[in-house]
């Protein structure tokens, strides 16, 4: 197991250069000029070249790069242009909002994409048919509008739930639980419809394997077959498809974030974004892909465990 693990950590070095090297060079091709913004239009010109010179922003992009870098590898993310707060301050301080939506959407696409997937596999023909037509719905509409969708419902008409703000678990845990009700739903849906379909084929395929047939014949219990056999048997697809959702959940906070006024990763980003604040878009690319990372190890630490060949690979 240590060496899958220790083999993954060492690819994820080259990755994690590329995806900051790229980002630097997109963002700076971003109109604006982060020196004017924060001087306005009444400094001088001789303010405004000082201020440039102090940013490094009057050296060529591969400069600006190197000398980025260099501090990243001395653990320093460096500090927003408009604020001047730490950036690893600023994401320590996002970064449980945004893993609270992404695990929670992907805890809740799990458990009810499986139960959904494996009632379909196990019910007649025209259930299969209106599952599919409802999981083609449920992958097709963006999850922006379900959020919009959930809080015209469950925040303005029936005000259950809030409908923006974020309070931190230290504070109240039943605020907390209540303001993520609705982002966590809104992100899970799309993940419900495409884990249950997967489920649901795979299930279809193991149930139809000699040794479930045995197993029948020996008399042992439909639930103990399909939750304890033959769902074991789908383990591979199924850990797969719930690692590529929680993938996609971490770009698709980002606008749950916005809809719903949470102080994460996602709001971040686009902040940042508009003022051309490039060390806070950096640190939080470098974020977003460390995490895709640890996900993407995540799953070759399951599969180790589903399927012991995957060790001597």
């Amino acid at each position: 197991m240590l060496p899958i693990i220790l083999r993954r950590l060492a690819l994820s070095v080259p990755l994690l250069v590329i995806v900051s090297a790229i980002t630097f060079v997109l963002e700076s091709f971003v109109p604006g000029d982060p020196a004017r913004t924060l001087l306005g239009i009444n400094a001088t010109q001789e303010q405004y070249d000082a201020l440039r010179a102090a940013m490094h922003l009057d050296q060529p992009v591969a400069v600006q790069y190197w000398l980025y870098l260099r501090d990243l590898l001395q653990g320093d993310l460096g500090s927003s242009l408009f604020s001047g707060e730490s950036v690893l301050g600023l994401i320590g301080q996002r970064l449980p909002v945004t893993l609270a939506l992404v695990t929670g959407g992907t805890v809740l696409a799990t458990i009810v994409g499986v139960v959904l997937g494996v009632y379909s596999a196990t019910r007649g023909r025209f259930s299969r048919r209106a599952f599919d037509i409802l999981s083609l719905l449920g992958s097709a509409v963006p999850n922006f509008w379900i959020a919009l969708l959930l809080v015209a419902v469950f925040a303005v008409k029936f005000a259950v739930f809030p409908a923006t703000g974020y309070t931190p678990f230290t504070e109240s845990p039943g605020q907390w639980a209540a303001g993520l009700v609705l982002p966590v739903i809104s992100l899970a849906i799309g993940g419900v419809a495409f884990i249950s379909k997967v489920t649901r084929d795979a299930m279809l395929s193991t149930l139809s394997l000699d040794h479930i047939r045995t197993l029948r014949a020996s008399g042992i219990r439909p639930a103990s077959i399909i939750w304890k056999h033959a769902l074991r048997g789908c383990g591979l697809p199924v850990v797969t498809t719930i690692g590529l959702m929680m993938i996609t959940f971490i770009p698709g906070t980002i606008l749950v974030e916005n809809v719903f006024t949470l102080p994460g990763l996602g709001t971040t980003v686009v902040d940042a974004t508009n003022q051309h604040d490039l060390p806070v878009v950096q640190g939080l690319t470098i974020t977003f892909t460390v995490m895709v990372i640890v996900v993407n190890l995540l799953v070759d630490i399951l599969y180790s465990f589903l399927n012991p060949k995957v060790r001597t690979e």
